[in-house]
């Protein structure tokens, strides 16, 4: 893989670990198998399995989740296939520490995942908040598909209310103690120089606008209006961080740090917001 020069930046970020995961899945082993598991034999059935899953991952330059179908978040497995982004976003970890110190857990009772996806974030918020109800909303009915599939699995079926809007269009009145978003953040000049694996990934889910900011900025400027009392606002916004603060230089952002790595993050409160404006 290294002298393939494939990309890595969906859950894996070298050849190792990328070519571990095709094994792994083949193989059918759990993640957490001891070490006594490499000295296991692998059958020439099972080699070959292996070898072309290799060989599809490199000529095709088809992200390894894509080949096997699942891919992990937050600590969850999460079904996914080309109608959605592979979950790679740094909110994971913050979800797993359940959103403190900047959240009160104990008084979390309504989120909004917008741009839900595989349904990975608000699959895991459910499981950081057993007791809130969680609205996850995407544009896109195909992607909706896929979250189904995920709720179902994971048994959120009651608690994890899917909803196919855009943005908040669909959602009445609602509002929210938190509202977390992975929204689309990539502009035009990024989206020509993605590496191909980038390709198989739904445009939809990439693309926002001219700057990358279309959709963020669309969630700026009605989030005041969807949070509760105390209510956060917590955003990916990836590369295009330095855009985000000159177009909103009056917003104090937050950006928060990750000990697993990643960035672009912020970060606002409802008061913050209402001051803002």
């Amino acid at each position: 893989m290294h002298r393939a020069r494939v990309h890595f930046g969906h859950g894996t970020d070298n050849a190792v670990d990328e070519a571990a995961a095709l094994v792994w899945h083949v193989l059918a082993l759990p993640p957490g198998a001891p070490a006594t598991v490499y000295r296991r034999r692998v059958g020439a059935r099972r080699a070959a399995e292996i070898e072309a899953l290799v060989t599809r991952r490199i000529r095709e330059r088809r992200p390894a989740a894509y080949l096997t179908g699942v891919t992990w978040f937050a600590g969850l497995p999460m079904y996914v296939d080309e109608r959605v982004l592979i979950p790679r976003s740094p909110i994971a970890e913050l979800i797993e520490q359940r959103c403190q110190p900047w959240v009160d857990p104990t008084v979390v009772t309504r989120i909004l995942d917008l741009g839900t996806g595989s349904g990975c974030i608000a699959i895991a918020c459910a499981r950081a908040f057993a007791q809130a109800t969680v609205d996850a909303v995407d544009i896109d009915a195909s992607a909706l598909e896929v979250a189904a599939i995920n709720v179902r699995r994971h048994r959120l079926s009651r608690r994890v209310r899917l909803v196919e809007s855009d943005h908040f269009a669909a959602l009445g009145r609602a509002t929210y103690d938190m509202i977390v978003s992975n929204p689309p953040y990539v502009g035009e000049r990024e989206m020509r120089s993605l590496p191909a694996e980038y390709r198989h990934e739904p445009r939809l889910a990439l693309a926002s606008g001219r700057s990358g900011l279309d959709s963020v900025e669309c969630i700026l400027d009605q989030a005041v209006c969807r949070l509760k009392r105390r209510g956060v606002l917590i955003v990916e916004v990836g590369n295009t961080q330095a855009a985000l603060e000159r177009r909103y230089p009056q917003l104090p952002f937050t950006w928060l740090q990750f000990e697993r790595g990643g960035g672009g993050v912020f970060l606002l409160t409802r008061e913050q917001l209402l001051a803002a404006e």
